[in-house]
This record gives C-alpha cells, sequence and structure tokens, in this order.
C-alpha cells in the first residue's frame, strides 16, 4: 500500500513540475496562435476617366513596379492635348503682336517726342504684361493635358500581386476611385496579438518564432519589430438614441485585451509564399 501512496506521490510530483516549467516556459516565453500575415495594400487609382482599352494583367498576377496594368481610350485626352497646343501657339503669336506695337510707338516716341501719350505707352505695356500671363496659362494648360495623356496609361507603383480585378476591355473607369488593389510584395509582416498580461518586458527587437498553419513544418525566425500602442474600445460607443453602448459584464472577471505585436520574419525560404490574411502562431523570447 505505501508503494502505492509513493508511487501516486511521485506521478503527481513529476506532473506539477512538467506543469510548472511549462507555465515559466510560457512565462519567459509568449505564444498565441491568434496571428495573421499582413501586408501594405496599395490602391491602384487611375488619374482619368475614360474606358479602358487594352488590359495587360491578370487577377492575382505578379507584376513589376511600373509594368503597364491597363490603358483608358487616350483620344479624348489626346484632342485635348492639340487643342492645348493650338491655344500656346496662338499666345505666343499675340505676346509677339504686343511687342511689336509697343516697340513701334517708343521708337516712334524717340523720333516724335509727343507723338505717342503717355496712356498709350501705358496701354501698351499693359497688354504685354496680358499676353505673357496668357501664353504662361496657355503652356501650364499643354502640360497638364499631356500629363493627362501620361495618365491614360496605369502602371503598377510597386512591386507586388494584382488582387481582386474584375475589370476587363470596355469596363469605365472613373478617376480617383480605386481600381484593384496591389499587394506590395516587399511589405510582408506577422502580426500577433498578445494578452497585455504576457507583454511584461517586452521590447522591440525581441526574437520571435512564427509557424504558419499552411506550413506548420517550418518554424521562422524574425523580430519584434513594434508593439501596437492601441486598441479600439467596445464599451462607450454610441448606439440607439446616441446613448453609450456598454456590454454587461461579471465585475469579478477582468478580461485581459489584446495588443497587436508586429513581427518582420529574418528569412522567408524559397518555398513558401505568404499570402495576407493567412493564420500563424507567434512565440516571443523575452531575453
Amino acid at each position: 500500500m505505501l508503494k502505492k501512496y509513493l508511487l501516486t506521490l511521485l506521478i503527481v510530483t513529476a506532473a506539477s513540475a512538467t506543469l510548472y516549467s511549462q507555465y515559466q516556459t510560457y512565462i519567459e516565453n509568449p505564444w498565441t496562435r491568434d496571428g495573421q500575415i499582413r501586408a501594405h495594400v496599395i490602391q491602384v487609382t487611375p488619374r482619368v476617366t475614360g474606358q479602358i482599352i487594352k488590359m495587360q494583367v491578370e487577377d492575382n498576377a505578379q507584376v513589376k513596379r511600373g509594368a503597364l496594368l491597363f490603358e483608358i481610350d487616350p483620344s479624348l485626352y489626346q484632342t485635348s492635348l492639340n487643342k492645348a497646343i493650338a491655344n500656346e501657339k496662338q499666345a505666343a503669336t499675340l505676346l509677339d503682336k504686343a511687342n511689336n506695337e509697343a516697340h513701334r510707338a517708343v521708337n516712334l516716341e524717340k523720333l516724335t517726342p509727343g507723338a505717342q501719350s503717355e496712356l498709350t505707352l501705358n496701354n501698351l505695356q499693359n497688354a504685354i504684361d496680358t499676353a505673357k500671363a496668357n501664353l504662361l496659362m496657355a503652356k501650364a494648360q499643354v502640360e497638364e493635358a499631356r500629363l493627362n495623356l501620361q495618365y491614360t496609361k496605369v502602371t503598377a507603383p510597386a512591386d507586388g500581386y494584382i488582387t481582386n480585378l474584375n475589370y476587363r476591355v470596355g469596363s469605365q473607369v472613373i478617376a480617383n476611385n480605386p481600381v484593384v488593389a496591389l499587394i506590395d510584395e516587399s511589405s510582408f509582416w506577422i502580426e500577433g496579438f498578445f494578452k497585455e498580461t504576457d507583454l511584461n518586458d517586452v521590447d522591440v527587437n525581441n526574437k520571435a518564432e512564427v509557424t504558419l498553419m499552411m506550413h506548420k513544418n517550418h518554424v521562422l525566425q524574425g523580430k519584434i519589430q513594434s508593439i501596437g500602442f492601441g486598441i479600439a474600445k467596445a464599451d462607450g460607443s454610441t448606439g440607439n438614441a446616441l446613448l453609450p453602448n456598454v456590454n454587461p459584464s461579471f465585475q469579478w472577471i477582468r478580461l485581459a485585451q489584446r495588443i497587436p505585436v508586429k513581427i518582420k520574419l529574418d528569412h522567408l525560404p524559397e518555398d513558401i509564399q505568404l499570402r495576407v490574411g493567412m493564420t500563424a502562431s507567434v512565440k516571443l523570447h523575452k531575453h
């Protein structure tokens, strides 16, 4: 009987020691399954309105910075540029005319003092200044029209992946309205959400281990890049009749809030492709 008690005590002691060891490990190395892959998402937005006449990319395709994504019908913008160039030439001609008239009046005044009144000379100078201003305006219109013509070709602003492309040749796009998302391939990071009680003594540049749900056999190494300074509050938001929304809670239970921790990977194996929204487990090393 004594042997049974000793055996039971030994098992309980071993189990307690194992649990205590696991607890200490968790305290020193906080861990969470609540992690996700994040990246900067660029909203590709045309600067001019028109119909797509050429589509150079497909959905979920990888593109390089500066690559042509699609082209908008340039005919109207080419016509606007031609008009602006014609207006510029006309403004330049009117400036030449104003200069010639003023030059003739000044020479006449030199040959025959009093032949031209001071008011006439001032008006001729004002005509030159006005013609110069009109020429500057015409040049600006030419530059604007040339830019709009260039904007009919929409290019990739960064290396990345095209996602959620629903437009085709013939689709109408509107200026300053996003058309497609581009995920910047150089901006991937892992965001783990840890209980606030787990973040004592956690600092930027502490090491971290990341395991993706899609690649459970790979443990990726990284470092803490930043720790969130705030989260949105649930209680106190405005509800019906402009009254605050307060969720009922038990006073004897205080739930720890989740704080986002941003992890940057040291190296990514070539056979692993990160995708925004993928699930990950994250372990932090405090020391």
